[in-house]
């Protein structure tokens, strides 16, 4: 049989490091080794197991050879955007910030959270795609912009109504992050409005790395935008900044630029809050036809994608500093 230092420098090789514990279980050549998988997307792991046992299998003396996956559980980078009211652009915000980020070369996900009103899927352009089961565990549904996502809206009939209690969708926002997610490292989670079981879940189970808070300048909207901050603050979860939508709207006919909703009021309110002013996203009717036609503005380079790139670079720029970057 081949001597078993020959055989752990091959594996070595065959697998990139990622091999422990080779021995031989008996006298008739069969081998048991351990192969890491840490990071390694569902559809690498199979073929690395199969080219670790071919290689093996070729050596003289070994006439079976056992393999032992393991992985060690990610810790997950999670941005989750929320605000104090529905209506204020939140999913639009989250979507267009996981698809930036992607742009930005960040490896992200897109978890929708908001589990009564599902709405990334027709974001997305992933409506009726439904996502596969790997054992105990939800497999992402990949998306046209190269962003992998999980929304309840994949999962529940079209225009069904989705009346679950606490404990229950606590459960499914559960699932929905503990998916195999693969290489991913960082989600981006859109959260239901306000204050309530889901957010409390969220924060609990799975801490946030930082949070993003959206509002519109309208004084309603501060207000209850300043209950969301005050959540994750009681929580110790970072701010990682205030965003302003729907700030100002351009006549397309003579140009003039009005402010349906205020003007500054969400900066001015980071501003007090002394919590960082990431930026404003205009009432823009190019923006609300991309969206609902499933076509993110920051997936491509019209100007309507820009305030998205901004707002991603400054999250992305926070994710650095928090790192060590």
């Amino acid at each position: 049989m081949t001597d078993i230092a020959i055989l752990a420098s091959l594996a070595t090789d065959l697998t990139g490091g990622r091999t422990s514990g080779l021995r031989y279980l008996d006298d008739q050549g069969t081998l048991a080794i351990v192969l890491d998988v840490t990071g390694l997307a569902e559809d690498d792991r199979k073929p690395l197991e199969e080219k670790l046992r071919a290689g093996l299998l070729a050596r003289p003396g070994v006439t079976s050879v056992r393999v032992a996956m393991t992985a060690e559980r990610k810790a997950m980078t999670i941005i989750a955007v929320g605000s104090g009211k529905g209506g204020v652009g939140k999913s639009t915000l989250a979507a267009n910030l996981a698809v930036a980020l992607r742009r930005a070369g960040v490896k992200v996900g897109l978890v929708d959270a908001d589990i009564y009103g599902p709405s990334q899927p027709r974001l997305m352009d992933s409506e009726g795609v439904k996502p596969e089961a790997r054992g105990s565990k939800l497999s992402p549904v990949q998306s046209a912009y190269g962003v992998p996502m999980l929304s309840t809206g994949q999962i529940a009939a079209p225009g069904q109504a989705i009346a679950w209690r606490g404990p229950m969708a606590g459960r499914a926002l559960e699932q929905l992050i503990d998916a195999s997610w693969g290489d991913i490292d960082t989600l981006v989670v859109d959260l239901p409005p306000g204050t309530g079981d889901v957010q409390l879940t969220m924060i609990q189970k799975h801490k946030p790395t930082g949070a993003v808070v959206v509002s519109t300048p309208q004084d309603l909207a501060l207000m209850d935008a300043t209950r969301a901050v005050s959540l994750f603050e009681q929580a110790e979860v970072p701010i990682i900044g205030v965003v302003e939508n729907m700030a100002g709207y351009a006549c397309p006919h003579c140009g003039e630029v009005s402010d349906p909703f205020g003007s500054g009021g969400a900066e001015a309110a980071a501003k007090e809050m002394e919590l960082d002013f990431l930026g404003r996203v205009p009432l823009s009717m190019g923006i609300r036809l991309a969206s609902d036609g499933g076509v993110p503005p920051a997936a491509g380079t019209d100007p309507l994608g820009e305030p998205f790139h901004a707002i991603a670079a400054k999250v992305a720029a926070w994710l650095a500093a928090r790192k060590g970057i």
